[in-house]
């Protein structure tokens, strides 16, 4: 889930806001202010009703960041880079690079959520009856109570043991511990999380239907959302099971076509699509033989056909420091989330400083597509598949 606003670092991890998080605001402001805060505490005024609604909402929003911040900080220390965290409509999601390197690592950085989430139920609670005792506004500590209960509901729903939820990666941290096979223990998770999430389907169309009760719909969302999710999941597990210790420079494509960062915009067009340059991203090298860049073809066609014949390729390339680059001894794995993220969604492989390959998306697509040998192990087979 794609940040739409950077609310800067906090912990060191980068965090942001996905435009669907106005949802969740607009949902527990609404039902708050129109429902629950005037059926227990009648007359008071809409205002007071409204703005403590829309705070209310605003420090849910806090507790869910704290459930995925203590994810974030317990991976760090875990040895799992972070990318950072995106609330959205449906929560939070802490992007991590990588998995964890043991079961006992996945079990810490699993649990810490739903206790963080349990925590804060505990000392929101304490507080709203620290502030009954105190004779507080009844609105007030109504409103300290939901975010109390909410928070121990979240705990409860997160440790339920389906993939993606946390409840999930303890589930996979048993199975791994137990089975050895980390791709087992992910199918196994993963399966879990399907069933849940037509189960919540199920569930939220039957409320509709027979209950007339509308908010069956946002159960059946979540749902859906879980199976998705956890479907993901187990495709990425696959994947990685097919690639686990692989190298980039058995996928690259080895020595490939490239430009001179001094040839002209039009002498590079000259010589394809037929010619020389057959292809639709090229390295880009310097006189002496250092890659200065990539040139895409959408590069070129950006540029006005008046102006090809006085423009070199230097001037409209992507500069190296803006494409990913690795090592022929990379592992693959390690490589992809960066390949996925970047806008030209290709890797050059040097090997000190000398280009040796490229990689695409493709590249790795064709390595996924090729079929395995019965028996791990075998030529060109990869240990867990």
């Amino acid at each position: 889930m794609n940040e739409t606003l950077s609310l800067g670092r906090i912990a060191g991890v980068r965090v942001g806001l996905n435009w669907s998080v106005l949802v969740i605001v607009v949902l527990v402001t609404v039902a708050l202010a129109r429902g629950r805060f005037p059926d227990a505490h009648p007359g008071h005024s809409p205002t007071l009703y409204w703005a403590l609604a829309l705070l209310t909402a605003i420090v849910f929003l806090g507790s869910l960041l704290a459930h995925e911040l203590a994810h974030a900080v317990v991976a760090r220390r875990n040895g799992v880079q972070v990318e950072g965290i995106t609330l959205w409509m449906l929560g939070g999601a802490a992007r991590l690079r990588g998995e964890a390197p043991t079961p006992a690592a996945e079990l810490r950085i699993a649990g810490v959520g739903p206790l963080t989430s349990l925590l804060a139920g505990g000392v929101l609670a304490g507080l709203a009856v620290g502030l009954d005792a105190l004779h507080v506004s009844g609105l007030v500590v109504e409103a300290v109570g939901w975010l109390a209960a909410i928070n121990v509901l979240l705990a409860v729903f997160n440790a339920l043991p389906a993939a993606p939820l946390d409840g999930g990666r303890l589930l996979r941290a048993y199975l791994w511990h137990r089975t050895g096979d980390r791709l087992r223990a992910t199918r196994g998770a993963s399966a879990a999380g399907r069933v849940l999430g037509w189960i919540m389907v199920v569930t939220g169309f039957a409320t509709v239907l027979f209950a007339g009760d509308l908010s069956g719909l946002w159960l059946a969302l979540i749902g859906w959302f879980l199976i998705a999710a956890a479907t993901a999941e187990a495709r990425q597990a696959e994947t990685r099971g097919v690639l686990d210790g692989v190298p980039v420079g058995r996928v690259m494509t080895p020595d490939p076509v490239a430009v001179p960062a001094t040839a002209t915009l039009a002498g590079f067009l000259a010589e394809g699509p037929f010619g020389h340059y057959r292809h639709s991203a090229f390295p880009v090298l310097e006189p002496d033989g250092s890659v200065a860049g990539l040139l895409t073809v959408r590069r070129v066609d950006a540029t006005p056909p008046g102006n090809r014949a006085g423009t070199s390729v230097r001037e409209v390339m992507h500069p190296l420091a803006d494409i990913v680059t690795v090592a022929p001894q990379d592992p693959v794995l390690d490589l992809l989330p960066r390949l996925e993220a970047s806008p030209a969604r290709r890797a050059l492989v040097l090997d000190e400083g000398r280009l040796v390959g490229i990689l695409t998306v493709a590249d790795v697509a064709r390595a996924l597509s090729w079929p395995t040998p019965s028996a791990p192990g075998g030529p060109g087979g990869h240990g867990g598949r």
